[in-house]
């Protein structure tokens, strides 16, 4: 039965932030509360985080699911983790491979269908977190997002408007009508949606604490899927399957340190703008002025010029993180920017001679990180039947040309999903992401340049207008940017285009910042009203 009410607000809604001892924030009140149920139960905040996560692959399947990938960093209460959920390339890949099936002409795997689906990662980062950090069963985090799945959920708008828009693409794909055309059409809003398909999924993966899904009864039907479908993937590239724990990149800003997960993944862009942002006086600037935005946007081109050049699979880069974030290069990077006008930055020389994001946080001091994708909306499209298990498309992000991106069996992809953590001091300050493509450095620059040079608190970075850079001299903004700075960054060159839909252009965030000791004053959480979310909390 369909809500009949006009779910159009018409009135500009600003959220205030919460402030508590134990928080979940995520873009869904389905997944804040699983996290929170957790934390109620006497688990920490990584039960919290993993159980948000289960949940959320079933509430915002427009942006992950069960066979997405997945990247966490975490305050464990002494030192930060990171830890890379990504999954690898299928043995059979290879740039032949490709260029067999879809021509010589083709420059990367296909954007949907079972040759653009690499080994989905997200699962078996729940388990390493749960075995490693978490307090409670893994079973028992597993129990919210089942329930959800198999008495359903009334759908809200901002997923209900992404579903119905992704449909005419992929209602041909294998599965997907199946398990997201229920009446052979996308949900309405507040219509209930059942998924018995992908509870029976997360039931077997609490039993076997994911040992199903890698190499059991889940990786055995993805297999026939895929071979029936035309695909490479087969049992064994699950079996031999491992998230990596790997540690944080940093750098430094106005007293700060962020960190974000190395290589194979974009982070390291927010990084580079920030050291680049590092040698002006930012805060000099009028914060929604045109200067301060054309730096940023100059800033960040920077950064993904190199990033777009160089970042691969650490294995397959020809330079090291280190020397992309060397202050020596940066500061030469930086003096390439003009004031008045807008360029287009090849990649430097650094050698010397729509994805979910959840957070949460508890009162013994642990702050979790955590981003889930599975990459363009509803991924490669192709679900599987008998377990639910929506594929992601990451396999498409890589190149069949030769290069440090090029495809080979076992190799991850460039990656775009990233978490991001904020400390001082080597203490904690705030876990935060902000989900979109190549939005979320881009994101957490923006959002970081308000909170440390302007002084704006979370929730405020996060409603305030964004931009978005795509390439060259294009980039995206939102229409409720000042008109004044939208002008004059057009007269500096810019090539813009304004945009009302600010789910799809301007990524969406949440935020945990800590107030002062956990447990006698807490945190304070935003959550980005560009989507259905909330942050909770006691």
């Amino acid at each position: 039965m369909s809500l009949n009410f006009n779910f159009s607000n018409p009135y500009t809604s600003t959220r205030l932030p919460l402030f508590a001892r134990n928080v979940v924030s995520t873009s869904h009140p389905l997944g804040a509360q699983a996290g929170l149920r957790m934390l109620l139960k006497g688990g920490n905040a990584v039960d919290a985080a993993i159980a948000a996560a289960a949940a959320m692959a079933i509430v915002e399947p427009v942006s992950n699911g069960l066979g997405s990938d997945a990247f966490c960093i975490l305050w464990d209460g002494k030192e930060l983790h990171g830890l890379n959920a990504s999954g690898h390339a299928p043995q059979a890949w290879t740039p032949d491979y490709f260029k067999r099936k879809y021509g010589d002409g083709a420059s990367s795997p296909p954007k949907r269908g079972m040759d653009s689906v690499s080994v989905p990662g997200a699962v078996g980062g729940w388990v390493a977190l749960s075995e490693r950090f978490g307090k409670l069963p893994f079973a028992d985090l597993m129990e919210p997002a089942i329930e959800i799945a198999e008495r359903g959920y009334l759908l809200p708008p901002v997923v209900q408007q992404k579903w119905a828009a992704a449909t005419s693409e992929l209602q041909s794909l294998p599965g997907f009508a199946d398990a997201f055309l229920p009446w052979g059409r996308a949900p309405n809003i507040g219509e209930l949606f059942q998924f018995k398909a992908a509870g029976k999924a997360l039931r077997a993966i609490a039993e076997t604490r994911g040992a199903a899904f890698y190499g059991g009864a889940i990786a055995q039907a993805i297999e026939k899927f895929s071979v029936q479908n035309g695909g490479s993937l087969t049992a064994k590239d699950f079996e031999n399957y491992q998230p990596e724990w790997v540690k944080p990149i940093a750098k430094d800003y106005r007293g700060y340190t962020l960190h974000e997960i190395p290589p194979n993944g974009q982070g390291i862009a927010a990084l580079m703008a920030l050291g680049i942002l590092d040698k002006f006086d930012v805060a000099g600037l009028p914060v929604d002025g045109v200067d301060s935005q054309h730096l940023q946007i100059e800033a960040m081109k920077l950064a993904f010029a190199d990033v777009y050049k160089y970042v691969a699979e650490p294995s397959s880069m020809e330079v090291t993180a280190a020397q992309m974030l060397d202050d020596a290069y940066l500061a030469s990077r930086a003096k390439l920017i003009d004031m008045k006008k807008a360029q287009d930055f090849g990649g430097g020389n650094p050698v010397k001679g729509g994805t979910i994001y959840l957070t949460a946080a508890d009162e013994d001091g642990m702050m979790v990180s955590f981003i889930q994708s599975n990459y363009m909306g509803f991924g490669s499209g192709c679900v599987e039947p008998e377990f639910g298990i929506s594929l992601q498309n990451r396999g498409c992000g890589f190149s069949l040309a030769a290069g440090a991106n090029q495809v080979a069996p076992g190799k991850r992809p460039f990656h775009t999903i990233i978490p991001a953590f904020l400390s001082q001091d080597g203490q904690p300050v705030m876990s935060f992401g902000v989900m979109g493509g190549n939005m979320q450095p881009q994101g957490h620059m923006q959002t970081l340049v308000r909170m440390l040079d302007y002084k704006q608190s979370p929730q405020a970075a996060c409603d305030a207008p964004r931009w978005r850079y795509n390439a060259g001299f294009e980039i995206n903004v939102e229409a409720s940017m000042n008109p004044a700075t939208v002008q004059g960054l057009a007269e500096r060159g810019h090539r813009m285009e304004v945009i009302n839909d600010s789910y799809q252009d301007f990524g969406a965030g949440q935020f945990i910042w800590r107030a002062g000791s956990p447990k006698t004053e807490g945190y304070v959480a935003a959550s980005d009203a560009r989507r259905d979310g909330q942050a909770v909390g006691f």
